[in-house]
């Protein structure tokens, strides 16, 4: 063998034994690492009753619209319905009615509910309130889009002399308690349902000047307003339709006209 290849060769196989060398220095000898994978442990939970859609109020609980979720065990407060302590929770709440709004995924509280075997429209109104019915259409309703929890404005519509008509807005403002409903049918065979009464949410004085509206009125509407103003109160009410003194006068409505006459001691 010639000297340079021997040469060659003899270089190789010092620098394939110094690789050997170093990688078992780098593995074998060295100081043994231990990698410590984090252990992650699952979060205590409980099932608890929520909405499975939004619920609007005065509507009534039907299969589906509740669902049991895992829910945090330490987020878990009073009130929350649990299917530990209440596993029938579902099934005993079905035709309950919503007093409330409810968001999809919002847990159910008590007072958010109302069962359907108490007094359903006293539970549905705050303190200091009163419900009054009135009668409409779908000229008067709004074509039939008012809905429970809407705000209108009951405007009084009242025939003159020679044919005019008067126009009055006696109450502003006004929440929508419920409507009730009926099944109309067209020629044409198809069927809708129309509220034939609207029970509204009103103030003792208001519901006197609602009464009064009614007798004087040829036409009551409703007409409905933007949800933006839920956040704005509700006015007074048209007050000159009640008399002003009720131990000086008495207010006389004779063919749909109203008149203060004084009291006789």
């Amino acid at each position: 063998m010639k000297p340079a290849r021997l040469i060659i060769l003899t270089v190789a196989v010092a620098a394939a034994g110094l690789a050997g060398y170093m990688a078992m220095n780098l593995t074998g000898h060295g100081p043994a690492q231990t990698i410590r994978v984090p252990v992650i442990q699952k979060a205590e939970t409980k099932e608890v009753l929520v909405a499975g859609t939004s619920l609007p109020v005065g509507s009534r609980l039907k299969a589906g619209d509740l669902e049991w979720k895992e829910w945090p065990a330490d987020g878990v407060v009073a009130g929350f319905m649990t299917k530990t302590a209440r596993p029938d929770a579902v099934k005993e709440l079905t035709g309950a009615v919503v007093r409330l709004p409810m968001f999809a995924g919002e847990p159910v509280l008590p007072e958010k509910i109302v069962d359907s075997n108490s007094h359903i429209m006293s539970s549905l109104l705050p303190a200091g309130k009163r419900a009054v019915s009135t009668q409409i259409s779908v000229a008067t309703g709004a074509g039939g889009f008012i809905l429970p929890n809407d705000r209108v404005d009951v405007i009084m519509v009242k025939r003159g002399d020679n044919n005019t008509f008067t126009t009055d807005t006696v109450l502003s403002n006004i929440r929508v308690l419920a409507i009730d409903q009926r099944i109309q049918q067209d020629s044409d065979g198809n069927k809708s349902a129309v509220g034939a009464t609207a029970t509204l949410e009103v103030s003792p004085k208001q519901a006197q000047i609602l009464s009064v509206a009614q007798q004087m009125a040829d036409r009551l509407t409703l007409a409905l307003r933007s949800t933006a103003d839920a956040q704005q109160p509700d006015s007074g009410g048209a007050s000159y339709l009640l008399s002003g003194d009720a131990g000086n006068t008495i207010q006389v409505i004779r063919s749909g006209a109203v008149s203060t006459v004084a009291a006789k001691n």
